[in-house]
């Protein structure tokens, strides 16, 4: 069985990592399905509080080809599964100015379940931004000269 790895990349360059957490997600059969076939998409996604829990909104889950009229919305809001002080810890989190929870990666556990790495972010600011890239030059540069 072939590993699903569904990355974010906008989200280690627009935002500054504070905690990581693992989630489960609330799925229906033809989302798991469709997720299986690698065809998700979490680059616009984002989380959000309601009435205590942690829900995450516009995460694309294509629809599955052989589903008919029980198929999914593919941008539905889907509820994320993590345990009650993980959920306080990040609710007391972002209650802070400018701190958000970023969806990082969408993967299938060595188990079967379909899984969600989210963090507790702060948004980076321009000048930011261009010294994380100087940063990724360099390193780059560096790798290139240990090989000769």
């Amino acid at each position: 069985m072939k590993s699903i790895e569904i990355k974010n990349k906008k989200a280690k360059f627009d935002y500054e990592w504070l905690d990581t957490y693992t989630a489960g997600l609330q799925l229906q059969g033809t989302e798991v399905k469709s997720i299986r076939l690698g065809k998700a998409s979490i680059a616009e996604g984002y989380c959000y509080f309601k009435d205590g829990e942690l829900f995450i909104k516009n995460m694309n889950i294509a629809e599955w080809s052989h589903g008919n009229i029980y198929n999914h919305d593919p941008i539905r809001e889907r509820k994320l599964l993590l345990a009650k002080r993980e959920l306080e810890k990040i609710e007391k989190a972002t209650k802070d100015q400018g701190i958000t929870v970023v969806p990082t990666k969408l993967f299938i556990s060595e188990k079967g379940w379909v899984k969600l790495n989210i963090a507790v972010a702060r948004g980076k600011k321009n000048y930011d931004k261009r010294q994380s890239l100087k940063d990724k030059d360099a390193k780059r540069d560096l790798a290139r000269l240990k090989r000769y």
